[in-house]
């Protein structure tokens, strides 16, 4: 199993619609999990009623969430990190720096890994493993055109009206459909394979069991 763990403040609002909106829209078998967790969140059951609301809207199951705090275990059992703004990836980088490569801002990585295609049409070299994408995606990273900084963030809708919600929503689905492409084109296989070269267990960060067999 592929993790891909999403990342805001307070797990509230955009990393909770980032994962459950992926969650929704990925095909039933394919071989990556989404997640998510705060950089300032505590552990608690239940999704914010706004956000649930909004999520629901959309398609998305808020069942069963459970907020969290963004830990380095959380960051190095996952094949990909996504802040929802760069100060979330930049909080992913200092918790564990040997998994830089592998954290991103969400729109950064759908500009670099399958948004965007090069120059030639192409998609990245080695499209076709998780691993791969992931690491030409952090090559592109300092040589891709610049965007504005604030380019890669999703604003923070919290202590907004109701309707700053709905369009943050809105716009994470945007960008989460942009990311499916890239995450649809990998076999469960070669998923699978490319996180069996990691070190790092494979633990269940939500009941701390261990998967076994993976």
């Amino acid at each position: 199993m592929i993790r891909v763990l999403f990342v805001c403040t307070g797990n509230v609002h955009r990393s909770a619609l980032a994962e459950r909106l992926m969650a929704a829209r990925l095909p039933r078998g394919q071989a990556v999990r989404p997640e998510s967790a705060g950089t300032q969140a505590w552990p608690r059951s239940g999704m914010e009623h706004s956000t649930r609301t909004v999520l629901e809207r959309l398609g998305g199951d808020g069942s069963g969430f459970v907020a969290r705090p963004l830990t380095a275990r959380l960051v190095l059992g996952s094949a990909l990190v996504l802040g929802l703004s760069r100060e979330h990836r930049e909080a992913a980088v200092r918790l564990a720096p040997s998994a830089m490569r592998r954290c991103f801002t969400l729109k950064e990585f759908v500009r670099l890994a399958g948004g965007e295609a090069d120059g030639d049409g192409q998609r990245p070299e080695g499209a076709g493993d998780f691993a791969a994408v992931v690491a030409a995606a952090a090559a592109r990273r300092g040589h891709a055109a610049p965007v504005p900084p604030e380019a890669d963030d999703v604003a923070d809708p919290r202590g907004r009206p109701s309707a700053a919600l709905a369009r943050c929503a809105r716009e994470i689905d945007d960008v989460v459909g942009s990311l499916l492409p890239v995450v649809r084109s990998l076999g469960n296989d070669a998923g699978r394979s490319a996180l069996q070269k990691r070190p790092h267990p494979l633990v269940d960060h939500r009941t701390g069991l261990v998967e076994q067999g993976s």
